[in-house]
């Protein structure tokens, strides 16, 4: 795995964990998991299409006719 070991994964784990903080980590993670995922689902071919219809908002100008 790119010639990484445990030592290695502990330093760099040290090293985030003091650049950002304990408690900006799960957020990290989440963030991370997240873009993993949809980079596994872009990859993988599925295409989304989002077939929600717009809404349309009617406008009524109280011009005084009628």
């Amino acid at each position: 795995m790119f010639g990484l070991g445990i030592p290695e994964l502990i330093i760099i784990l040290a090293l985030v964990l003091v650049i950002f903080g304990a408690g900006k980590l799960p957020e990290i993670g989440s963030g991370l998991g997240k873009a993993i995922k949809g980079f596994k689902k872009a990859s993988s071919g599925e295409d989304e299409i989002d077939v929600t219809p717009k809404k349309v908002e009617n406008k009524k100008e109280g011009g005084g006719k009628g």
